[in-house]
C-alpha cells in the first residue's frame, strides 16, 4: 500500500492539487486499516501534522505573492486607513499601535517579510519595543505554530556564548554533566531572537555567520553536524553599520542578518500612541494587579501625555505599572517616581505677580541641594559632550567614568548624544 512519506523532498513549488492527493493517501490508510497499534498511530499523526504546516505554509506563501504581485493603489493612503487596512489583513499584533507613519512603514515591511524565511534586522532605541516586533513577524509567518525562542546577546558571559547557542556534549568542558541543546536546535523550523546582536562578541559573530551560511551547527565538544532550520530576527539599539566601519561588528555578517531592515521610531515621535497606550497598560496593571483601573487627575494624565519617555514604551508601561500599584482610587503626581516628578511652582504673591520671575523653587533645604546638583551635573553633561562633539565613548574615557553609568545619567537628564553629533557636523560643514 502507497503510503504518504512526509520525509521525501517533492519540488519547491507547492500546489493545491498535489496536497489533496497526499490527503487522500492518508484516508486511504485509515480506510483499509483492520487494526491500529500505537506505533503507526504515531506516525499518522506526525504526518497528518506535517499536512497540516504544508497547507499553513502555502496559506501563508500565498497571501504573500498575492500582497507582492497586488497593483499598486494610485490614491495614497491616510495614515489612519493604512491603519485600519493592516487590521482587517488579520494581521497578528498583540497590543496596540496608532497612526504614526514611521511605525506604520515598520509594521508594513514586517507583515510582508513575516511569510519568507528571510533573516530580519530591527534596530531602534532601547524600550521601542523590538521584540513586541520579532514576536509580530514570528505570529504572522508560516512557522507561527513553531517554536519562538529568545536570545539576550548581551546577557550571555563570552565564554558560555557557543554553549548557550548551540548547545555541548557531555564532558565538553568543566560542569558539562550532560548532553545540553542550544538555542538553535530548540528553535529548530521555528524563529530564534537575538536581541542585542551589538553585544555578540567577534568570536560568536565568526560562529554565527557559519550557521547562517551552511544551516547547521556542532555541539561544543562534538564533530557531529546537526542540521538546523530556524528564522532569524536579530535586534540592536546601536548603529551595526558604524560598528562594523569601525571593526567591532563583521560586516558580512551585518548585510547577511539585514536582508530585511526594520527601524522602530522613538515613543516621542510617535506622541499620538500615548494615550492609547496608557489605556492599554492600564487596563493590563489593573488584571496583573487583580483591581480596577485607576483614575487619574487631570495634571498627572497631561504630564503622561507630554513626558519626553528616554527609556521608550518599556518606562511608560513600567510608570502605569508603579502608579497602579501606589494608589488608591485616585493617582496624582506624587505617586511618580520623585526624579522624574514635575517640582512645584510658588503661589502668586497678593497683587498677583509671580513670585521669582514665574520660575519653580524647591519647597525645602534639601530639595534646593538637590536640584542645584542636578543642574550642575546637566551643565556638565552638556558642557562635556559639547566637547567632544556627542561621543559618549570619548567623555566616558575622560572622566574615568563606566559607560553605562554615564548612559544612566544622560537619560536620567533627557539629553541625547546624538544632538551633539549633529551639532558638531553642523558647525565642521560651517567651518568647511
Amino acid at each position: 500500500m502507497k503510503l504518504y512519506n512526509p520525509g521525501i523532498k517533492s519540488g519547491s513549488a507547492m500546489s493545491y492539487a498535489g496536497l489533496i492527493e497526499k490527503i487522500e493517501i492518508l484516508r486511504s490508510t485509515l480506510r483499509w486499516a483492520s487494526r491500529l497499534e500505537r506505533p503507526e498511530i504515531e506516525k499518522l499523526l506526525r504526518q497528518t501534522g506535517a499536512l497540516r504546516d504544508e497547507v499553513m505554509q502555502l496559506s501563508h506563501k500565498e497571501r504573500f505573492v498575492q500582497a507582492a504581485t497586488a497593483e499598486p493603489i494610485e490614491i495614497e493612503l491616510s495614515a489612519s486607513a493604512r491603519r485600519q487596512a493592516l487590521l482587517e489583513r488579520s494581521f497578528a499584533f498583540e497590543g496596540t499601535f496608532g497612526d504614526n507613519p514611521k511605525l506604520l512603514d515598520a509594521l508594513e515591511i514586517a507583515e510582508k517579510a513575516a511569510p519568507t524565511d528571510l533573516p530580519v534586522l530591527i534596530d531602534g532605541e532601547s524600550g521601542t519595543g523590538k521584540e513586541l516586533m520579532a514576536k509580530v513577524i514570528h505570529a504572522n509567518g508560516a512557522r507561527a505554530d513553531m517554536p519562538y525562542i529568545s536570545v539576550n546577546c548581551g546577557a550571555i558571559p563570552d565564554s558560555l556564548i557557543e554553549s548557550e547557542l548551540f548547545g555541548h556534549k557531555k564532558g565538553a568542558f568543566t560542569g558539562a554533566a550532560n548532553d545540553r541543546k542550544g538555542k538553535f536546535e530548540s528553535a529548530h523550523k521555528g524563529t530564534i531572537f537575538l536581541d542585542e546582536i551589538g553585544e555578540l562578541p567577534l568570536t560568536g559573530q565568526v560562529k554565527l555567520l557559519r550557521v547562517l551560511q551552511s544551516h547547521e551547527i556542532q555541539r561544543v565538544g562534538s564533530d557531529e553536524a546537526i542540521s538546523v532550520d530556524a528564522r532569524i530576527v536579530a535586534a540592536t539599539n546601536k548603529n551595526l553599520r558604524r560598528l562594523s566601519e569601525e571593526g567591532r561588528f563583521r560586516e558580512d555578517l551585518f548585510y547577511r542578518l539585514s536582508v530585511i531592515h526594520v527601524t522602530l521610531p522613538p515613543l516621542r515621535e510617535r506622541r499620538d500612541e500615548i494615550p492609547l497606550l496608557v489605556q492599554y497598560f492600564g487596563d493590563e496593571a489593573a488584571e496583573a494587579l487583580k483591581r480596577r483601573p485607576i483614575k487619574m487627575t487631570p495634571r498627572l494624565r497631561d504630564f503622561l501625555l507630554n513626558y519626553a519617555y528616554p527609556g521608550n514604551i518599556r518606562e511608560l508601561r513600567n510608570l502605569i505599572y508603579r502608579i497602579s500599584c501606589l494608589a488608591g482610587e485616585v493617582a496624582d503626581l506624587g505617586h511618580l517616581p520623585e526624579d522624574i516628578r514635575p517640582r512645584p511652582t510658588l503661589p502668586a504673591t497678593p497683587d498677583g505677580a509671580a513670585v521669582g520671575n514665574g520660575m519653580t523653587i524647591p519647597v525645602s533645604l534639601s530639595d534646593a541641594k538637590r536640584a542645584a546638583s542636578d543642574e550642575a551635573e546637566r551643565a556638565f553633561l552638556e558642557r562635556g559632550l559639547q566637547e567632544v562633539g556627542g561621543t559618549v565613548a570619548e567623555l566616558a574615557r575622560r572622566c574615568d567614568m563606566n559607560r553605562s553609568h554615564l548612559q544612566m545619567l544622560l537619560k536620567k537628564h533627557g539629553i541625547h548624544s546624538k544632538d551633539f553629533r549633529k551639532q558638531a557636523a553642523t558647525q565642521g560643514g560651517k567651518g568647511g
